[in-house]
């Protein structure tokens, strides 16, 4: 019997319990019992299940166990939750019931205390003060310059010759962040960042393990990785932090915006340097890494789909010229084709909560502590609101083709008021910048070449993506 089916029957099985909390019982808390789960057969199995291939582990798990499943890892208790009416009330409806998940408190330990790891008051002031370097006039003047680094990475491919597209697409949305957010130009610096984020991420299994600090300081040659990746990182951030400050001139984007605010409903003071850094390397990570990875699956997802392909073709080569904000519009198939790639492969598949107090759900009961895990991977690929749903069909986007489905079987920029400050310029970018590469190159995966998902802080192909670049002959120079 397929996963599928089994969560098809569990579902139908266990129907009469997806209630809304206003129908159920009133009874005591602690009257709740706990959900369902896998229980080890040895010591440690769970745990190493987990590590070893989470995505098929949580497929399994909630496939088997149904809409809400916990079990125990390490001493701790974790828990599934994986219906759109569940998810809104835990990352929306009830968001105060929870703070961030354990993957999260453990970045701090590369990112401080920033958008994507405080919580509380502090959280809503460094947003507030972020925000209006995301508004829509600014990413609008964005766009030029997302669309400048995308012809200059077009101007340097050549035809015949394979490349890792996802090194390729780092390249290019880190010098978008660098440039549009920053003002900077750290071009000469993309490899060693590059190596430095990618050294970031794969020591973030050593971030997870029990006593953080501790695993960081031995003389191991991963822990020794991690602190040059983040002393590279730092050198970056502190010196454009140190030139922006001596220079005084407030430049548009976020740095400025950043070191000339002050908190208006507060205090009345700005940021100090360790603030700054925090904000401006989450965002340094986080818009580059993410956008990165939704554009190298796209480019797969192109290479697998020819029919698409020729489609999205067709409409870039029809705005007759280098695409810009005004052409958003035009370009609809571009648009369904990022959306569908992020449905099937969202570089932020798992967000984590953990609960504050009891938190009674589906007719069970989340006791206070236990790690609570939504994800995009399950609900975006979740037959019971997406047909055929493992199918690549940028068509389901369709204004005439959308069904009536629940809000919240589509979230791959999350929900409430930690949904990502970044949301409309990550898709402008990854929207424009795949229009003006496409109009001029497609790409051919290199026969044999494996693909595979490391799940890590974001969602990356586990061993880059050779491609193959074939210059298209309507290409436009």
């Amino acid at each position: 019997m397929t996963l599928r089916k089994v969560r098809a029957d569990t579902h139908l099985a266990r129907q009469a319990r997806n209630t809304s909390r206003s129908d159920m019982p009133q009874l005591p808390l602690r009257a709740f019992d706990e959900p369902p789960g896998p229980r080890a057969r040895f010591p440690g199995e769970l745990l190493l299940r987990f590590r070893r291939d989470f995505l098929g582990f949580s497929e399994q798990v909630t496939a088997e166990h149904g809409d809400v499943a916990s079990f125990t890892l390490a001493g701790d208790r974790w828990a599934y939750v994986n219906h759109p009416e569940l998810i809104r009330d835990v990352l929306v409806t009830h968001q105060r019931s929870f703070i961030k998940g354990r993957a999260l408190e453990r970045a701090q330990r590369v990112v401080g205390t920033g958008l994507l790891t405080s919580e509380g008051d502090f959280h809503l002031r460094q947003r507030r003060l972020a925000q209006p370097a995301f508004h829509r006039d600014r990413i609008a003047a964005y766009a030029e310059q997302m669309v400048q680094v995308a012809t200059r990475g077009a101007d340097r491919w050549r035809d015949g010759t394979t490349v890792d597209m996802h090194e390729e697409m780092m390249r290019l949305t880190l010098a978008v962040v660098s440039k549009t957010l920053f003002d900077a130009d750290v071009e000469s610096e993309s490899d060693e960042i590059g190596d430095a984020v990618t050294d970031i991420l794969e020591s973030f299994a050593m971030i997870m393990l029990p006593f953080p600090g501790l695993v960081e300081r031995l003389p191991l040659p991963f822990a020794r990785r991690f602190r040059r990746a983040r002393a590279r990182l730092d050198q970056t951030i502190y010196r454009i932090i140190a030139e922006r400050r001596a220079g005084g001139r407030d430049r548009g984007d976020l740095l400025s915006m950043l070191l000339h605010a002050t908190d208006t409903d507060g205090d009345g003071t700005g940021m100090t340097d360790k603030q700054l850094r925090d904000e401006a390397l989450t965002i340094f990570l986080a818009g580059h890494e993410t956008t990165a990875s939704a554009l190298t699956f796209t480019w797969y997802l192109l290479s697998q789909h020819p029919d698409v392909a020729a489609r999205l073709h067709a409409e870039v080569d029809a705005l007759g010229g280098v695409p810009t904000f005004g052409d958003l519009s035009n370009l609809p198939y571009t648009r369904q084709v990022v959306t569908e790639s992020l449905r099937l492969y969202p570089p932020a598949y798992a967000i984590g909560r953990r609960a504050l107090e009891d938190y009674p759900c589906d007719g069970f009961m989340l006791r206070k502590g236990t790690v609570v895990l939504v994800m995009p991977w399950l609900q975006q690929r979740d037959a019971r609101w997406w047909p055929d749903p493992l199918r690549f069909d940028p068509d389901r986007w369709a204004p005439s083709a959308v069904q009536s489905r629940p809000k919240f079987s589509y979230f791959p920029f999350g929900a409430g008021t930690r949904i990502c400050i970044g949301e409309q310029f990550a898709w402008t970018e990854a929207i424009l910048m795949l229009a003006t590469l496409a109009q001029r190159w497609s790409a051919t995966l290199v026969p044999a070449h494996p693909v595979a998902l490391q799940p890590m802080i974001t969602l990356r192909p586990a061993h880059g993506m050779r491609m193959t670049l074939v210059k298209r002959a309507t290409a436009t120079s």
